[in-house]
């Protein structure tokens, strides 16, 4: 499969060399080798010396030939997802709560089945969401944006947000930082815990609304995205979500007040950076909050 991505250096920025201009695109080195070694990068149509630069407002064409991947085919659900965006290599749907990201050997129910009923093909996964959060999930319409999309998330380029309600909101200050590792709970498969055994884990927090009745309304912020964190860090707190089966010993059947509601990036292959938000009636009952949802859902800008 061939891929041809087309481009135009923004006229805001310096004139640099092509490798550079390649690896601000966060393009991986050995795909950089092959563009250079079959000349596939063409700037203003002609080919150019890697050490040579680009200059603002420069026509950029990338041709990829030497993209795999052995990520797994997913069937059809026969069902729609909900889009909240989508352009020629992304995707980004509302997934409803109770619903897998990915499935498992002989599921056909999940989000990533229903993206492939409307694309007629399987989608590339990028990042999940807990079976019980709703809201903004991202996948990937052909491989050859994974590995950028997969080097935003480690450098903190691509940024998640949330909103939760949560209990016993007189614990929590106006805003933080949760700066826990988190592990397996040996006592429970199904759970987490903080651990100084486990795995790197950071939550920044910001309290929205008080709520007379000690709950609040809490935006959420992902350094890390380990599974479970934001449950497992606000439960550490003694603020568990309210709808929380696992983590708040108050559970009364209701659904997990968790809304994945922005998701910042770059657009691959662009120097675009692509803002996108659930709508407000999304959220709104869920959270009994709507000032923090914008009227225009989905913004961009160089």
């Amino acid at each position: 499969m061939v891929y041809h991505f087309t481009l135009f250096y923004p006229k805001n920025l310096e004139p640099l060399p092509v490798n550079d201009v390649l690896r601000k695109l966060l393009i991986p080195r050995k795909w950089r080798h092959y563009l250079r070694i079959e000349q596939n990068i063409t700037i203003n149509g002609t080919y150019r010396y890697f050490n040579q630069n680009i200059l603002p407002g420069d026509k950029i064409d990338i041709i990829l030939d030497q993209v795999d991947s052995a990520q797994q085919k997913y069937p059809v659900s026969g069902k729609l997802p909900d889009i909240i965006y989508e352009d020629d290599n992304l995707l980004i749907i509302n997934k409803k709560k109770g619903q897998k990201t990915h499935p498992n050997l002989n599921e056909t129910d999940t989000a990533l089945n229903d993206c492939a009923t409307y694309l007629g093909q399987s989608p590339y996964i990028v990042h999940r969401l807990d079976m019980l959060t709703g809201g903004l999930l991202l996948v990937a319409k052909n491989p050859a944006v994974v590995p950028i999309l997969n080097r935003e998330l480690t450098i903190k380029i691509f940024h998640r947000d949330y909103l939760a309600k949560v209990d016993h909101a007189d614990k929590l200050n106006d805003q933080g930082t949760i700066n826990q590792p988190i592990d397996d709970d040996p006592e429970d498969q199904r759970k987490r815990m903080i651990s100084p055994s486990g795995l790197h884990a950071v939550t920044h927090y910001q309290v929205l609304k008080r709520n007379d009745d000690n709950t609040a309304v809490v935006k959420l912020t992902l350094e890390t995205g380990r599974t479970h964190q934001i449950r497992v860090h606000l439960a550490s707190l003694g603020t568990p979500i309210i709808g929380d089966p696992l983590y708040n010993p108050n559970f009364a059947g209701e659904d997990l007040a968790l809304d994945a509601y922005e998701i910042s990036l770059i657009k691959p292959f662009s120097f675009e950076k692509l803002t996108v938000k659930l709508p407000e009636e999304e959220i709104k009952d869920d959270l009994e909050l709507t000032s923090i949802a914008c009227d225009a859902p989905v913004t961009t800008s160089f």
